[in-house]
């Protein structure tokens, strides 16, 4: 069964913001380039904080919802290439997926790359939302022309699907400058193991600015937070699934959430 936005009890954090639609958002804060800082922080922090971020932040709303459900499919080599690229905190490195937006029904394939100044580069292209744990040679061009067109080589490692997940999100935009802010919670992660998910009342938190050192950053340092290195939802998914040996590097982040990979969580 489904849980609607007041099931997950999350909604109610954001009833005090002002809403912005999806146009003005992408006119004003695409983000496609940016510098990436993502927390773990508890429902209470999180609650604590929503009257300051009300304060200098609006929340996307369309049709009168402010949390929406997003569904991932990564891709990757049969080496996991994009995964210990990360995993060893290699600069020039990408990740790969096909994200659908449930709600709106729209569907991206989005390759994410790092550039030699470490800035997070995303390339998207319209996709069917019918499958998206496929890549069809529409979607492979894409990919190969993003990592050409960044790192001047080509890319020629075959992709499959290693990890699906879905999460509801609500996206801050600020009122000055194109700062953006997105929270995620209810994560849940299905990959070679069992599912996995994430505390109900832990969210991730990313902050997108052009300085990495935004607003959204300022504000949450207020309750004494500072960024989780290395919490990308896609190395963590696959460390709690099982999918990896190696995931040291992920270890304050898994903690973070309370959670552990699936040897470790049957050991304990």
């Amino acid at each position: 069964m489904e849980r609607s936005d007041d099931d997950t009890g999350a909604a109610r954090l954001f009833s005090g913001f002002h809403p912005i639609s999806l146009a003005a958002l992408n006119s004003k804060a695409a983000m496609l380039e940016r510098l990436d800082n993502k927390y773990v922080v508890r429902a209470p922090v999180l609650e604590a904080l929503a009257p300051q971020l009300a304060q200098a932040f609006d929340v996307l709303e369309i049709d009168d919802r402010r949390i929406f459900t997003y569904e991932t499919c990564y891709f990757d080599d049969p080496e996991l290439r994009s995964y210990h690229d990360h995993h060893q905190g290699r600069r020039q490195r990408m990740k790969v997926r096909v994200r659908r937006y449930v709600e709106a029904g729209l569907c991206f394939v989005e390759v994410k790359l790092k550039d030699k100044r470490g800035i997070t580069v995303k390339k998207r292209l319209p996709c069917s939302p019918d499958a998206i744990d496929r890549l069809d040679a529409a979607a492979l061009a894409h990919v190969r022309d993003s990592h050409q067109q960044l790192y001047g080589r080509p890319f020629d490692r075959a992709l499959e699907p290693v990890l699906q997940m879905r999460y509801r999100r609500a996206t801050l935009v600020a009122r000055v400058g194109g700062e953006r802010m997105t929270i995620d919670t209810d994560i849940r992660f299905f990959g070679q193991g069992a599912p996995r998910a994430t505390d109900a009342d832990t969210f991730i938190v990313e902050t997108k600015s052009a300085c990495g050192n935004g607003l959204a950053d300022a504000i949450l340092r207020t309750q004494h937070l500072h960024p989780t290195n290395a919490c990308s939802k896609y190395c963590v998914g696959m460390s709690l699934t099982g999918a990896v040996q190696k995931f040291n590097r992920f270890r304050p982040a898994l903690r973070k959430l309370g959670a552990l990979p699936l040897e470790q969580a049957h050991a304990a």
